[in-house]
């Protein structure tokens, strides 16, 4: 006889979650998101792409080539509906791949077409900065050196004005120094 086993412990209860109705798609797949993301460790299927259908491709060897013969059995014709049909499909399939392929194509052109404005626009734009960078750079150079002209003017104009002051300081000086010392007296003999 088997021991008789320990009671189990009680399972641990999830919380109950609220019932939450999406009032739109963007609440739907945040609610799908949320969902996802409480357990991130649980791994997500993706499902892979499908593949397009394809028809299958026209037979190489028709072995029952259908005639318009008479005497043909009241089977034949559901045998050449079918086979029409078939027919019809893998024309308009061939069709909408044609179509698709001239939509990607003129995307393509699209896509290339608005590449080649941007960039010309861009190169435009460029040139414009480079050319007020290359006004400013120029003004800058200007101002520095009427700057450096004038600090130039200001001192050659102090030099001058400074060697006329010595010189009027010199002559104001002599004029002094021959009102102190006059070279005659007058009124003496």
């Amino acid at each position: 006889m088997a021991a008789p086993s320990a009671p189990r412990p009680p399972r641990p209860r999830k919380e109950p979650q609220p019932l939450v109705i999406p009032r739109n798609a963007a609440e739907e797949q945040r609610l799908r998101l949320e969902r996802l993301m409480r357990n991130p460790e649980k791994t997500v299927p993706i499902p892979e792409k499908l593949n397009e259908w394809a028809p299958r491709p026209p037979p190489e060897f028709v072995r029952d080539v259908m005639g318009s013969s008479a005497g043909a059995g009241s089977g034949e014709f559901h045998v050449y509906r079918h086979l029409r049909r078939r027919e019809y499909q893998r024309q308009d399939f061939m069709d909408a791949m044609a179509e698709k392929q001239r939509l990607d194509e003129e995307f393509q052109k699209k896509l290339e077409r608005n590449k080649m404005i941007a960039e010309e626009q861009t190169a435009k734009r460029r040139r414009k900065r480079q050319k007020l960078k290359e006004k400013k750079l120029q003004a800058k150079k200007n101002k520095l050196e009427q700057k450096k002209q004038e600090k130039e003017s200001d001192q050659s104009q102090e030099r001058v004005s400074s060697e006329d002051d010595e010189e009027d300081s010199k002559e104001e000086e002599e004029k002094e120094d021959d009102a102190e010392e006059p070279s005659f007296v007058m009124g003496r003999g």
